[in-house]
């Protein structure tokens, strides 16, 4: 702040002092923003001030933090008052200069342990709102990685969604050090210079010092995870005291002139005293514009009265009759009008409800206040025509329908349209009894509205309680600065007033907010004797009182403060005062009160005797108070609350503390609870809900013995609190505010105070904070939400975020589970302008926020997880026998039909290879159509019959001897787009001996990412020569291939467009059936790639399996939409028509990008009855032709013909993918039973496949916290925390199946998870590898079990993990059917804590939290678990993700996220099965490759 306006402020013009308190005030409502406040400043003073040495006055202020000048002793009110408020502090109610050093000292306590914790990373776009130097983390400076570079680390990024990547150099079974030198193998691989690891690394080390308890001694439970229940701490303080008795209050006198009710005050006065002023509203600049006199109050209302009675229907059929509920609309600059239609319905025996003006069609808490009005059965609004003016209308000029209102008729009630009532037509005026005279509407917690309903006997009794503790009496003139609808501003300002003829100046927030100094210039204008304030309106006249000298503030008999429950408002009520003595305040004026909605006026101060002392003040234990019991604080001041009490109970009253949760136990004298008062003064019932009515306003207190304490009923008031020495009432929080953690209680009020106590000016707005605690596993958790400065810098939030999380830990001894900032004046309000914690709330559950910054923290918060499981040491050969498998009946294996057994006449049986059976249909059925590929348009546009892909076959196989120059054994890469083309080359490869390698060709769009997998193939299998078409060839040597690879060392590449008619003079036959067939090159999720080797025999036994198990013979059509370059999708395409000699309808699965109907329009159109595809395909139909199934229909695509649609995988059956494509395409007439998976992996490329006959593949529910445990537990549908899987299709013939534990390579009982082996003819013979690792190879294609029957058998392991499971169907051999079900790959697994999860089971439920998350995907990193969701929302909602994330993961599996990074749709790659490849995603994300819009570290 600049000095001079410190030292003579008051030679300052008057109307320059007007506009800096303006200013003031702007700043602390966060209406502009500092950097605009010191702008604006300077250029007021300008001409004020002495320029020093030509600085710019602006800068000319006082530096933060440091020690004022020595100048600034000279007016030590004011300039102390500018230090205090240089944040724009609105909300003094929380400022305590004792809690300012404690959090100080908690802070420097901390700074000796310094500890760097890690800033989150955000990309430049992500600030909405930070001026661009403060955007990146300081050690960013660098220039972002080239993706487009080849270096071995980067060749993975910026790729498109499906690509099949391995990391450079990573092959099954390569050598550890060849190709990997610019990596460092001790990080995984990951480059040294990585910010992203010296972030986690940071993380790691906050994460190395557990604030947890210690673990208690490991259990081991395979069922049921216990979660850790906090064990109550044995030096925790417990009450000691005896039994409280309840308190009485001091009999309620009775006056003789009384009146029996409320309305019959009204019309006496209005009668006999009609000139006296009742109620004077100001205008918007503070000054008086009218004054309703009690005469006027009393005509209006009766003519709104009699209005209301008789003339809004018609005679017979009036829209209102006595006892009807109806909606009070009035803004809060109108108390006049409000207090007409208050009285008129009281005279109409009609109940108002008062309610705030709808702003917009969805208010905050808008729908809930809809709910009241429903629930109370309202048809009609009162307003005023000014207000119904400025009602958001529709297009035709109506009132618009508010969210969750019914349907209002609106009756404006300005005088000019209420009719005379006649002379003879009275009032009914009643003795008041106990029918409802008003409702006054409450928010809960939660967010629901609740309706007060008053009767007329408590209004009348509330009303002489109140008059005789504030000893009020008749003339006297108050200022109530409160909302006049509710509350103590409705009773002492609205009502109590009435009572005693007293003269109201009401002074709304809309004048506070532009002269905050209006009530104090009222009470001193109008010698008022009773103000009603809140500690806001305290601290907005300590704000502007510089201005005003002159404003005595002698009259006021009494200050009523009606927070002054609040625990905070000490400090403002003693500020104040220390301002305002020197202006005649007397300190016994101040009267604090504790109110609620239900009990109405619980206990106020009654105003003091000159002279006598003050009342004393409470300072209680933090600690204590957690534990709801009081103790004085004497250990530690950092941890005190200094409370005020707020008087005595109420005349006529009687209060008692009971227990805040269960029933309700009296308290004892030393202990905390909640406040319940029994008079006649206090609510009756919440309208419409008796069951919640009976717990709140029908309480009977019961001893500890739980029998009841006499028969007079309490009502809750939702206020904390104890009696004190002398029968003081003090409170202490509001149940409304309590937080409850692990069984101690906290005060959000507390929680704020420190938050603000932390120096926060430059980061967050003083008054905008919110606290509230979200149910997260089984607890309470806090969090902590702030409004942040436009001008905030990154470094400065997050550092103030840190700080307020150490200081919350160190006063409260609570973790703060989730602190966030968001953009200025985003939170929702209330009407009156506070935050609207519920909807607040609300947001954060629905991830609606959109935080700027967020900080989680569930490693400190997080105490209760189950303890870590320790694995029991294997199962050995003797346990067998003594009968380890007892948990599973039976060993866990299964088979498909025995091959021996089946009758096969077929003439193909003959044939050992199949070049022989090709030769053979080329004479015997030479004309026979084996294969027709389509186009995008679903025109043939190849055919081949068996004799010319003979042929062709021949031509190629001349070619690579005349060409090649090869010999029998030699390995050739075929690139080949998805075609016939390539089926030949096949054939030809196998004519000529050579051994093909099929590949898919790189992306003409995408060289550097695709071609470096293409050259890699084609050296790891050591190809002699290259077969492929022109267009490819001229890729393959083009300049921006030799960007990506070294082109010059390709080997012999040969277009196979133009061949010459030239044929072999011999076809090569192999010697033995166990010579090699083909190379299948593939890779794999984790990023393997990986060669296996395919033999004869193996080629024959599969082909004959799958034509067995799918009925195929020559007369059958099939429609494959595959990538027919690896595993059962290549079978499909290129052997299977050639052994069984049915027509395969060949669907290159990329021209469905082009036109999403050719598949199912194919399959319509040649009425197939088997069809194959993948994942991806299905994914675009499900996606793409969802809503287009009426087009379908039109297009008279039918699909009743299909029977089997078998979907190619290597992973567990996507079943929701499968299920939903059932469900969509039902319509035109697709069997739910026809869709189904298949199932193989590297060793073996097909172990399942559903086929024609058979038992439909079945479902089952398993336990996953089981699963976890490798444990199969089946439970019901719709049981918690249960998973949905699919069998895999049917075992075919001729392959056995047996469960084995991946780690003592024993067989397990069939309620066991484990590692699937396959012993079958077609499986492959071993890895194709540079290097022959024969280790791996035996243990992956020839083990043995180490124990039990089948321990001679040789066994080849898939790698995946899964279960059988005996069903009650029966197969075809007769028996009962076993199941297959695949869980997942084992080297994808994750363990954590002792446990193993699948991946995909986190991401389901990652993905289900938030509409904005595309796709997602988990890894680990030391033990850290890391997930990343791309984001398809807008940037803003990037930071939502985090905590929804971290809730659902910790909810649902028991784990800590400990980074989540949130990146653009598309950057989680995807291989051409429509896997997802998260070891590649790992990697880049280490190698900070994946350009992310954020990433948090959770601490």
């Amino acid at each position: 702040m600049a000095e001079p306006a410190g030292g003579g402020a008051c030679s300052l013009p008057r109307e320059i002092r007007e506009q800096l308190a303006e200013l003031e005030l702007e700043l602390s409502e966060g209406d502009i923003t500092q950097k605009g406040y010191e702008k604006k400043r300077a250029k007021l003073l300008a001409p004020y001030i002495p320029q020093t040495h030509g600085v710019d006055p602006a800068l000319q202020k006082e530096p933060r933090n440091q020690t004022p000048a020595p100048a600034a002793t000279s007016a030590p009110s004011s300039s102390k008052y500018h230090r205090a408020r240089s944040g724009g502090a609105r909300d003094e109610r929380y400022r305590s200069d004792i809690h300012t050093e404690a959090v100080q000292a908690a802070l420097a306590k901390h700074k000796e342990q310094k500890m760097a914790l890690p800033m989150p990373t955000k990309r430049r776009s992500t600030f909405v709102q930070s001026p661009a130097d403060a955007c990146t983390p300081p050690e960013n400076f660098s220039v972002p990685p080239d993706v487009t570079a080849t270096t071995s680390s980067s060749s993975s990024s910026a790729r498109p969604a499906t690509i099949d990547l391995p990391p450079s150099g990573i092959v099954k079974g390569t050598h550890k050090g060849s190709n990997r030198s610019s990596l460092m193998d001790t990080a995984d691989g990951v480059p040294v210079s990585s910010r992203v690891s010296t972030k986690i690394q940071q993380l790691l080390n906050t994460l190395k010092r557990p604030k947890r308890p210690p673990l208690k001694e490991f259990f081991v439970d395979d069922f049921e995870e216990i979660v850790e229940v906090p064990q109550p701490d044995p030096n925790q303080p417990k009450p000691e005291g005896r039994q409280m008795t309840p308190v009485k209050g001091e009999p309620l006198g009775v006056v003789c002139n009384w009146p029996p009710a409320l309305e019959a005050a009204l019309q006496r006065w209005g009668t006999t005293q009609a000139k006296c002023p009742c109620l004077t509203a100001l205008d918007v600049t503070g000054k008086p514009v009218y004054t309703l006199t009690y005469g006027k109050l009393w005509s209006r209302s009766l003519k709104l009265a009699y209005t209301l009675l008789n003339k809004l229907g018609t005679k017979n059929e009036p829209v209102l009759k006595p006892g009807d509920r109806v909606a009070l609309v009035y803004p809060n600059n109108d108390p006049v009008m409000f207090m007409v239609a208050f009285y008129g319905c009281l005279l109409a025996e009609v109940i108002p409800v008062p309610i705030e003006v709808p702003l917009t069609r969805k208010d905050a808490g808008g729908q809930q206040i809809g709910f009241l009005l429903g629930s109370c059965g309202i048809t009609l609004a009162l307003t005023t025509e000014v207000c119904l003016k400025g009602l958001p209308k529709t297009q035709n000029g109506e009132i618009v329908q508010f969210k969750g209102w019914p349907r209002l008729k609106w009756v404006v009630t300005d005088s000019k349209y209420l009719s005379k009532s006649p002379k003879d037509w009275q009032p009914n005026i009643s003795t008041a009894g106990t029918e409802p005279a008003y409702i006054e509407y409450k928010t809960s917690k939660e967010g629901s509205v609740m309706g007060v309903t008053v009767s007329r006997i408590a209004m009348l009794s509330h009303c002489q309680a109140l008059s005789q503790a504030c000893n009020y009496s008749e003339g006297e003139t108050i200022v109530n600065v409160l909302d006049f609808k509710k509350d103590a501003g409705l009773w002492h300002g609205m009502l109590t007033n009435v009572m005693n003829k007293l003269h109201t100046l009401s002074v709304p927030y809309s004048v506070m907010k532009t002269c905050p100094l209006s009530w104090v210039q009222r009470v001193h204008t109008h010698k008022a004797k009773v103000a009603l304030v809140k500690c806001r309106d305290l601290h907005w006249a300590m704000m502007a009182h510089r201005d005003q000298r002159d404003v005595s503030l002698s009259s006021l008999r009494m200050l009523i403060v009606t927070d002054g429950a609040n625990p905070w408002s000490v400090s403002s009520c003693d500020a104040f005062l220390s301002l305002f003595q020197s202006h005649g305040l007397k300190p016994e004026a101040i009267c604090p009160c504790a109110t609620s909605p239900e009990a109405m006026t619980a206990a106020i101060r009654r105003p003091g005797v000159p002279g006598a002392p003050l009342p004393g003040r409470a300072i209680l234990s933090m600690n204590g108070l957690s534990y709801g019991v009081i103790r004085v604080n004497t250990e530690d001041k950092n941890s005190a609350l200094t409370v005020q009490d707020v008087g005595h109970v109420m005349p006529g009253g009687m209060m008692c503390i009971v227990k805040p949760d269960g029933s309700p136990q009296l308290c004892k004298t030393d202990e905390i609870g909640e406040i319940c008062v029994s008079s006649k003064t206090g609510g009756m019932m919440y309208y419409g809900l008796a069951g919640v009515t009976k717990n709140t306003f029908e309480v009977i207190p019961v001893n500890s013995a739980g029998s009841p304490v006499g028969d007079l009923p309490f009502v809750r008031s939702g206020l904390l609190g104890f009696v004190g020495p002398g029968s003081l009432v003090f409170v202490v929080g509001k149940m409304d505010g309590l937080l409850t953690v692990s069984g101690r209680r906290h005060n959000a009020d507390d929680i704020v105070a420190t938050g603000l106590a932390v120096e926060s000016i430059k980061t967050v707005y003083r008054g905008r904070i919110a606290v509230f605690s979200v149910s997260v596993f089984y607890d309470e958790r806090i969090v902590v939400v702030a409004e942040q400065r436009p001008d905030a810098s990154e470094e400065d939030s997050f550092q103030w975020m840190s700080r307020v999380l150490q200081a919350i830990d160190s006063i409260h001894q609570v973790g703060v589970y989730c602190l966030a900032l968001v953009p200025a004046n985003t939170l929702p309000k209330t009407p009156l302008g506070g935050i609207h914690i519920s909807q607040t709330k609300q947001h954060f559950l629905e991830g609606s926020l959109h935080p700027c910054n967020i900080l989680m923290c569930p490693h400190t918060c997080v105490t209760n997880l189950p303890k870590p499981r320790q694995k029991q040491p294997g199962v050995g050969p003797a346990s067998v026998m003594v009968g380890n498998l007892v948990a599973g009946k039976r060993i866990a294996q299964a088979a498909g039909r025995d091959l021996g057994q089946i009758e096969d006449n077929d003439l193909v049986r003959k044939h050992q290879f199949l070049t022989e059976v090709l030769q053979w249909r080329a004479q015997a059925t030479p004309d026979h159509m084996l294969f027709l590929l389509l186009n995008a348009k679903g025109t043939p546009v190849c055919t081949a019959t068996c004799l010319q892909l003979h042929k062709r076959a021949e031509r190629i196989a001349s070619v690579l001897y005349d060409k090649g120059h090869l010999n029998a054994g030699d390995n050739v890469v075929l690139l080949y787009p998805p075609g016939i083309e390539l089926i030949a080359a096949f054939y030809g490869c196998l004519y000529a001996g050579c051994i093909p390698v099929t590949v898919r060709p790189p992306h003409a769009q995408n060289l550097t990412a695709t071609l470096p997998t293409v050259r890699m193939i084609v050296d790891v299998s050591k190809a002699a020569c290259i077969l492929t078409t022109q267009t490819l060839m001229r890729l393959l040597k083009s300049r921006e291939a030799a960007a990506a690879v070294d082109v010059k060392t390709w080997p012999t590449i040969i277009d196979t467009d133009d061949l010459p008619r030239k044929r072999l003079p011999q076809l090569y036959k192999p010697p033995t059936p166990e010579m090699l067939a083909y190379l299948d090159f593939s890779v794999s999720t984790t990023g393997m790639l990986t060669g296996v080797k395919m033999s004869h025999a193996a080629v024959n036994a599969l082909c004959r399996a799958i034509k067995l198990q799918c009925e195929l013979y020559s007369s059958r059509q099939i429609a494959i939409c595959l990538d027919p370059y690896c595993g059962l999708g290549f079978t499909l395409w290129c052997l299977c028509s050639v052994y069984s000699g049915h027509q395969s309808i060949l669907i290159p699965p990329m021209e469905l990008e082009s036109n999403l109907f050719l598949w199912l329009s194919t399959v319509s159109q040649y009425k197939i009855r088997d069809t194959f595809c993948s994942y991806s395909v299905m994914e675009l139909c499900t996606k793409g032709l969802g809503n287009q199934v009426e087009m379908l229909k039109a297009r008279g695509i039918n699909l009743s013909c299909v029977r089997t649609c078998v979907v190619v995988a290597e992973e567990r059956p996507r079943i929701s993918l499968t299920q939903s494509f059932s469900k969509l395409f039902k319509d035109i007439g697709l069997s739910s039973r026809a869709v189904s998976t298949t199932f193989g992996s590297r060793v073996n490329v097909a172990i399942c496949l559903q086929g024609t006959s058979g038992p439909d593949p079945t479902t089952v529910y398993v336990d996953l916290k089981s699963l976890r445990h490798d444990r199969v537990r089946l439970v019901e549908r719709g049981a918690p925390q249960s998973l949905l899987l699919s069998e895999s299709g049917k075992i075919l013939p001729g392959v056995k199946v047996i469960i084995v534990n991946p780690e003592t390579k024993g067989p397990v009982g069939d309620s066991h998870l484990g590692e699937i082996w396959v012993n079958s003819p077609h499986t492959a013979s071993g890895y194709y590898t540079i290097y022959d690792n024969e280790s791996l190879q035996a243990d992956h294609f020839n083990t043995r079990l180490s124990f039990g029957d089948a321990a001679q058998t040789l066994w080849a392991r898939t790698g995946y993990l899964g279960f059988v499971r005996r069903t009650e169907l029966t197969a075809a051999s007769g028996d009962r059917h076993d199941a297959l079900y695949v869980v997942g790959a084992l080297d994808e697994t994750l363990e954590l804590r002792g446990l193993r999860y699948h991946p995909i089971d986190i991401e389901t439920s990652v993905s289900r939290t938030h509409r904005s998350i595309a796709e997602c995907a988990v890894f680990t990193w030391t033990n850290l678990l890391v997930v990343v969701v791309e984001l398809c929302g807008c940037e803003q909602e990037a930071l939502d993700l985090v905590p929804l994330v971290t809730n659902v993961v910790l909810e649902e599996h028991y784990l800590i996220v400990g980074v989540v990074v949130v990146v653009d749709p598309g950057v989680i790659p995807i291989n051409s099965r429509g896997e997802k490849q998260r070891m590649h995603l790992r990697d880049s994300f280490l190698a900070d490759q994946l350009d992310p819009i954020y990433v948090a570290y959770n601490m």
